[in-house]
């Protein structure tokens, strides 16, 4: 059984151009490379065609893999989300209370996820962990170097 994924209509899309980009452009590069290297000789001691196929078979996965993401896909209507607990494409102000900090994250699907861009994955620790609580509530998140715990100061849609 294969895992429903939830994103944006953004999210969805960047993933579409990533496929997009993998067959179009990416493919016919592989298959170019594989042609060269076949016209070079002997292919049982060939590294290059060796390589070449390597990269086909990766870049094979890939695509059934962003596929499968897709069949699976979900637009999530932001406006119909209860926005009393935290939950996939809520902003969640958090108060880290080991250091003080305030930082507002965005939980969303795992091939959205951007930590430089403050998004994160439902599926990581901290995401798992601010999922379904409500404002003011603490979470307490186990992660590899011991117990977090955020308050949370706020949830908001975009």
């Amino acid at each position: 059984m294969s895992k429903i994924s939830y994103f944006t209509e953004e999210g969805l899309n960047k993933l579409r151009d990533q496929l997009n980009h993998l067959k179009s452009i990416e493919r016919p590069k592989i298959s170019k490379a594989i042609g060269e290297a076949r016209e070079k000789g002997d292919l049982s001691e060939n590294a290059e065609y060796d390589a070449a196929k390597e990269a086909q078979r990766l870049l094979e996965a890939k695509i059934v893999s962003l596929e499968q993401t897709l069949i699976n896909a979900r637009i999530i209507d932001e406006s119909e989300l209860d926005s009393s607990k935290a939950l996939i494409h809520s902003n969640v102000t958090v108060k880290h209370l080991g250091n003080g900090s305030v930082t507002t994250y965005k939980l969303v699907a795992q091939s959205e996820a951007d930590l430089m861009d403050k998004k994160i994955s439902v599926d990581s620790p901290i995401g798992k962990g601010l999922l379904g609580k409500e404002k003011g509530s603490v979470a307490k998140i186990n992660v590899p170097n011991g117990q977090l715990k955020f308050q949370i100061l706020d949830i908001s849609r975009s």
